[in-house]
């Protein structure tokens, strides 16, 4: 399986949150993958979301990896400087944070965190599924959907 690696550093600064959603977009895009796909929107988000934990949590700078599959599927990775382990927490009615690592949770097919030289990489992938077309198929005695018997 060949993988193609990208990636960009991050500065310690909230601003950079828009500069990563930007550079993803353009690089998902020469890899083939849509800015109108539900794919693009969803890596988009997990990126925003785990590279505002490494700004925001850890003050440091950071690495953001973007790894594409052969099969199609893409890793995301931000690796900073912080030792700290991630730490998932349930945000309460109308707090503004706390919901970060439950979308990439939720968004994610897989996600984790492993130390990485001083600091850690916190990494997730989403599949990338082709969408398949669905065909009707008519059976003997069955009716389709959309049809009616006589």
């Amino acid at each position: 399986m060949q993988v193609l690696q990208v990636q960009m550093e991050v500065g310690p600064d909230p601003a950079e949150v828009g500069r990563a959603r930007r550079w993803a977009r353009a690089r998902l895009a020469g890899s083939g993958i849509r800015d109108d796909e539900p794919l693009a929107e969803t890596l988009v988000l997990l990126i925003s979301e785990l590279v505002t934990n490494a700004v925001v949590h850890t003050g440091c700078p950071a690495v953001l990896r973007m790894l594409f599959a052969s099969g199609g599927g893409v890793r995301v990775e931000v690796a900073d400087a912080s030792d700290r382990p991630p730490r998932p927490r349930r945000a309460e009615g109308d707090d503004t944070n706390g919901r970060g690592l439950e979308l990439v949770d939720g968004l994610a097919d897989r996600w984790g965190w492993q130390r990485e030289g001083a600091g850690k990489s916190i990494w997730c992938e989403v599949d990338r599924v082709p969408l398949v077309p669905v065909v009707p198929v008519s059976v003997e005695g069955v009716t389709p959907p959309g049809r009616v018997r006589c």
